[in-house]
């Protein structure tokens, strides 16, 4: 963290979280970098909160330990009206989940689930992850229009098909969680509590769930064996994990685990239609053979427009100084990931993309010991959904004005509503 005081601003502060402002934030968080790194500001639920624009600040903030992740530390009444935090995670007693809790007990609740992400795991998965991915195109390719609207139908269903299948949850059930997640991505754009209710209904069908799979659980594991089972079989094994644990587990797996994705596709696809000579640059590269520019350019993607706007709630436990800033116990605390990752301090011509980016140490993943546990996952999924895209489609192009697009709405997630794009139809039987 900076030891000298932030800099005297110039001019009005830049209105933030508008419409116009979720269009396009990165002017506004230009601003706020040079003039107010470290910024008090009145979020839309009436909150005040600070914002933490600059790299060095933002990483060094991530891996702070004065910083907790406990609502406790805060306004509890600001949480139990969902202020802060995931709307009606607290009347579904879903709080003991990794985004809310401080080690021991993050420690013993991320050592339980790790094993789920780790890279021998992931790369098993891949050829579901393929499936998935071609089954989708061939549904939206199938009609002949030519036409699709890629999130609705390409990036909201694969990671949460994908999701539940790591999970465990049967087949049969996943279009339930594709209905509930729908409703928890809309922020405010579906009825009033709606929200709610689909965490209601989601924490209600994993408890049972839970249940059913700990009563047919064999004696050992068996190869492949789905998270859920994991998670019993350990808790059933003197990791002290409780059912209230392990909903709250699969839950936040599941919520954390899919928008992110669904914004990764969609954010990424949107950056190389409208940049059409990187685009290319990746397509020449898939013809001939070379996966080395797309592992970089999903990087590079996460860095340039990720889905994670802003990372999650932190609530100072002592007072701390951000950036030369003073921050009051009890204080919360949002660290700006797109900002950090556009600071011009840290990455040469950051409003530039550029797929091939080698120094590229960006937060969309966030940073220290809450660092996205399902990274990888997101990775391989970004990775397969972009290549298989731009691989089936190669003339895929936008079908809509990019400024009539819009933005979801919301505090902590950067994601489009809709992306409609044209392509030619595949010939009968291409595959």
């Amino acid at each position: 963290m900076r030891d000298q005081p932030p800099p005297t601003p110039h001019g009005p502060a830049p209105d933030l979280f508008t419409w116009e402002f979720a269009a396009n934030p990165y002017p506004a968080y230009a601003w706020l970098r040079e003039h107010a790194p470290v910024h008090k500001t009145k979020l839309p639920s009436g909150v005040d909160a600070w914002l933490v624009t600059r790299y060095a600040d933002a990483r060094q903030t991530l891996a702070d330990n004065r910083l907790s992740k406990n609502p406790a530390h805060h306004d509890e009444p600001a949480h139990a009206k969902g202020k802060t935090g995931i709307p009606g995670e607290r009347q579904a007693d879903l709080m003991t989940h990794l985004l809310n809790i401080d080690p021991p007990d993050h420690t013993r609740l991320r050592r339980l689930v790790s094993k789920a992400f780790t890279p021998r795991r992931v790369a098993e998965f891949a050829p579901r992850v393929q499936e998935l991915t071609d089954d989708l195109i061939d549904r939206f390719t199938a009609s002949g229009s030519g036409t699709a609207d890629l999130i609705h139908d390409f990036a909201f269903p694969l990671p949460i098909y994908a999701i539940c299948d790591l999970l465990g949850v049967p087949r049969e059930d996943q279009d339930d969680f594709r209905d509930w997640a729908g409703m928890m991505i809309r922020h405010g754009g579906g009825p009033r509590g709606g929200v709610a209710r689909s965490v209601k209904k989601m924490r209600g069908y994993l408890a049972e769930l839970i249940h059913r799979k700990r009563e047919a659980l064999p004696a050992e594991p068996v190869p492949g064996e789905d998270l859920i089972s994991g998670l019993i079989r350990a808790s059933d094994h003197g990791e002290h994990l409780t059912e209230n644990e392990a909903a709250a587990m699969a839950f936040i797996l599941l919520f954390a685990g899919f928008e992110t994705t669904v914004n990764l596709i969609g954010n990424g696809t949107y950056a190389l239609l409208t940049h059409p000579e990187q685009r290319e640059r990746l397509q020449r590269a898939l013809v001939e053979g070379d996966r080395g520019l797309l592992e970089t350019g999903v990087e590079e993607l996460l860095r340039y427009d990720g889905p994670v706007e802003l990372a999650t709630w932190r609530f100072a436990t002592e007072p701390v100084v951000i950036g030369g800033q003073r921050i009051e116990t009890g204080d919360p605390v949002l660290v700006v990931l797109a900002a950090a990752d556009r600071d011009p301090e840290r990455f040469a011509d950051p409003d530039t993309l550029d797929l091939g980016r080698r120094d590229n140490q960006h937060l969309g993943y966030g940073h220290g010991i809450h660092y996205c546990l399902g990274a990888p996952l997101a990775r391989l999924e970004g990775q397969t959904a972009l290549a298989t895209l731009l691989t089936r489609l190669p003339d895929l192009r936008l079908a809509a004005d990019p400024a009539e697009l819009r933005w979801r709405g919301g505090l902590i997630m950067r994601g489009l509503r809709t992306l409609p794009v044209e392509f030619s139809p595949p010939c009968s039987g291409q595959t």
